[in-house]
């Protein structure tokens, strides 16, 4: 593994997506420096962050050792755990079966898991009125996607087979089940794979970064946070 000696800077809110980059960064025990991008005051709007992240949106990181030495700036949480995966050679295979398979979970959390329980998120804790149908459409997807989980977990430890970057991108999507709807008992597999990770110290190091932060923000009540966070239009 390269020696990283100047502090990889991220950009940070702790959310499931901030998560995955907080926990990559603790397993490999590399240096980084966090950045706070406070989604609920529009921090990601700023025009310095807007040039590291087109899509306003957190994570993102500067590495100051990139690629032949020089500064690379990556956005999008599952583009950092493949970039750093690859510079560190840990937690994602080299071994293009095995790839395969990390990359074919990855991609389904960040098409399937993360967006649906995001929306059930929002319609169950968020929406100004509650509208049953879209609870229900959001709450039944999530549910499903665990019973996917639930079902590759019971023949393998790790979803990808050997822990990996698949992992870290999912976790933090089944932390907040409860607010989802789900009852984590109806997917034993899936309880057992949650609670080994609860086992690994620099997953639960990786989320606990910034815990004060968010503890002290209340989306639920703040209605210009939600202004910001949920009336997004083209700027």
């Amino acid at each position: 593994m390269p020696q990283q000696t100047a502090p990889i800077e991220l950009h940070y809110w702790p959310t499931p997506n901030g998560w995955k980059i907080t926990i990559m960064l603790e397993e490999l025990g590399v240096p980084y420096e966090v950045h706070y991008v406070d989604i609920g005051k529009g921090d990601q709007f700023k025009p310095d962050f807007l040039k590291i992240a087109p899509n306003n949106r957190m994570p993102a990181i500067i590495d100051p050792e990139g690629p032949g030495g020089e500064p690379i700036s990556v956005f999008e949480s599952g583009a950092i755990l493949q970039y750093l995966g690859r510079k560190f050679d840990r937690f994602y295979p080299a071994d293009p079966r095995a790839r395969t398979a990390v990359d074919e979970w990855l991609f389904w959390q960040m098409g399937g898991l993360g967006p649906m329980a995001g929306q059930a998120h929002h319609f169950r804790q968020y929406a100004p009125e509650k509208v049953p149908y879209a609870i229900d459409r959001y709450t039944n997807e999530v549910n499903r996607l665990y019973g996917v989980m639930n079902t590759r977990l019971a023949d393998h430890d790790f979803l990808a087979g050997a822990y990996s970057i698949a992992e870290m991108a999912c976790i933090g999507w089944v932390v907040p089940h409860e607010r989802q709807g789900q009852d984590l008992n109806d997917f034993p597999h899936l309880k057992r794979w949650f609670e080994a990770m609860h086992d690994r110290p620099a997953v639960v190091r990786g989320l606990a970064v910034g815990k004060d932060r968010r503890e002290q923000t209340n989306l639920r009540d703040d209605k210009d946070a939600q202004a910001i966070l949920f009336g997004q239009k083209a700027r």
